[in-house]
């Protein structure tokens, strides 16, 4: 790229190499501005004689069209783009979504090239207009082998994100208790509401048990005919294992167990199953307090029908420590 200093008659369609201000201090054009027919008249309209441009040689790309390339190849889902001042592309939800987010890939576009992402943390909720994500690049121009290396890395291993809509959520909850069903939903009914009212949704079916394996396995086939979204198992007691009674039950009624155990705090103890496509959750403790745990991290990928897997749990760990 050449930076000069040119005559304002000229500098149509170049670059504007530092921010044009008004006597005073008030900026008129900014670092970086494509400068219009529009933009010249304006500028000698200020009295302004030269002005200080870059032009773009062979082998580069200017800015905003370099991020706009990889903004549309780096997302996908209800997500629209938008160009921002300074070579900046911005990433906003159109709906209401959960955010997928590929670490490794990101992790290899941002060390690659003269381009760099920023997104929202892996399985967050986002509500319609929030930003997900911003596409930076050097100022001006990049070069053209380098934005074609991201493009192909982004096309053979992408998106790097996901605006994974979430579309009429039904959430399905089991109280259970080792004397009587009805404790547990009067310990948790309200903390479960709040919870879910943070993700637009709310309880759809609800079921007590008494904390013993037939009871629970009947509740659960209840609900599952159901056809809900998601199960939560709000329990008052604390699994040790798969092999207790929420986890025989959930086996009783066809369930694959996925994951017992969680990188995160609170909510080590959580246990996940599927029923076909409908995943099962247990996190004892986690609605007794409506503070962070681990059922809000992955509540907005199961309300927008997202499988998780083990693999994905044990990933929580970093960033896990919520308390």
């Amino acid at each position: 790229m050449r930076a000069q200093t040119i005559d304002v008659k000229e500098s149509t369609g170049r670059i504007l190499s530092s921010t044009v201000f008004r006597p005073g201090g008030r900026k008129l054009l900014a670092k970086g501005h494509l400068l219009s027919e529009d933009d010249v008249r304006l500028l000698e309209t200020e009295g302004l004689g030269r002005v200080w441009v870059t032009e773009l040689e062979e082998g580069e790309v200017g800015e905003d069209d370099a991020v706009s390339q990889v903004a549309v190849e780096m997302g996908c889902g209800s997500l629209e783009i938008r160009l921002a001042a300074g070579g900046r592309a911005n990433v906003f939800a159109t709906e209401t979504c959960c955010v997928l987010v590929d670490d490794d890939l990101l992790r290899a576009v941002n060390c690659a090239s003269s381009i760099v992402i920023a997104t929202n943390v892996n399985f967050s909720f986002a509500g319609p207009g929030q930003r997900i994500a911003t596409v930076k690049t050097v100022p001006f121009a990049v070069a053209q082998s380098h934005l074609e290396a991201v493009i192909a890395i982004l096309r053979e291993r992408g998106p790097i994100l996901q605006a994974r809509p979430i579309r009429s959520p039904s959430v399905a909850v089991l109280y259970s208790d080792p004397m009587n069903g009805d404790r547990a939903r009067q310990l948790f009914e309200s903390v479960m509401r709040q919870r879910l009212e943070k993700f637009g949704t709310a309880v759809h079916f609800a079921l007590p048990a008494t904390e013993e394996e037939s009871a629970v396995a009947r509740s659960l086939q209840h609900l599952l005919r159901a056809h809900p979204t998601a199960v939560l198992v709000a329990s008052t007691t604390a699994p040790a294992g798969p092999d207790d009674t929420v986890g025989r039950a959930m086996i009783r009624v066809g369930c694959r167990l996925e994951r017992f155990l969680a990188p995160v705090e609170p909510g080590n103890l959580l246990l996940l199953g599927y029923k076909d496509d409908i995943p099962i959750v247990s996190a004892p403790g986690c609605f007794r307090s409506a503070k962070p745990n681990v059922v809000d991290l992955v509540l907005p990928p199961m309300l927008a029908r997202y499988r998780i897997s083990g693999w994905e749990i044990a990933c929580l760990g970093h960033g896990g420590l919520l308390a």
